[in-house]
């Protein structure tokens, strides 16, 4: 069974409902960065009731420059390296927390194709999240269309954020 088709047996909406429930336990919140998912990951999580209580907001930094003028990603790690990359996703997910005034941060990059960008291959997507312990990047490498490759790392990036918050000590 490829990552895709682990990442879609799970309903997108539950693995959002864990985080918000999770870090509402903890009186803790996350801010997401997005950048593939352009904002997928933001209307998941309002889509649960009680999000308020973890969510802050985020930031879709769908072009390059944004990812430096608004998330703070470095611009010679850009430049070096594009959009595309594990230490890009840890900075924007960093960013994220930062600038939104957060106790995590979650962030998305990727390429959903049709095409290739920059040399990298349609389905590689970087999944980051940063929070009071650390950092942790996930490299997917998904299959199918747009649409598919986008709810996978949304998934994904919901999974990895629980799996995190868990993982960490009580605040």
């Amino acid at each position: 069974m490829g990552d895709s088709d682990k990442l879609d047996a799970e309903p997108v909406g539950s693995g959002a409902a864990a985080v918000v429930q999770a870090l509402a336990d903890r009186g803790e919140t996350f801010a997401v960065v997005e950048s593939l998912t352009g904002g997928l990951v933001a209307a998941t999580v309002v889509d649960i009731a009680g999000a308020s209580a973890a969510f802050r907001g985020g930031l879709v930094v769908y072009a390059t420059e944004l990812k430096a003028t608004l998330a703070g990603v470095p611009d010679d790690l850009l430049a070096a390296r594009g959009p595309v990359d594990p230490d890009v996703a840890l900075a924007l997910a960093e960013g994220g927390r930062r600038r939104c005034g957060a106790d995590w941060g979650l962030a998305t990059t990727g390429v959903a194709g049709p095409e290739m960008q920059d040399g990298k291959p349609v389905g590689l997507v970087f999944v980051a999240v940063a929070g009071p312990t650390g950092a942790v990047v996930r490299r997917l490498d998904l299959d199918g269309g747009r649409v598919a490759i986008r709810a996978a790392a949304v998934t994904a990036a919901l999974r990895l954020l629980v799996d995190q918050i868990h993982a960490a000590p009580p605040p």
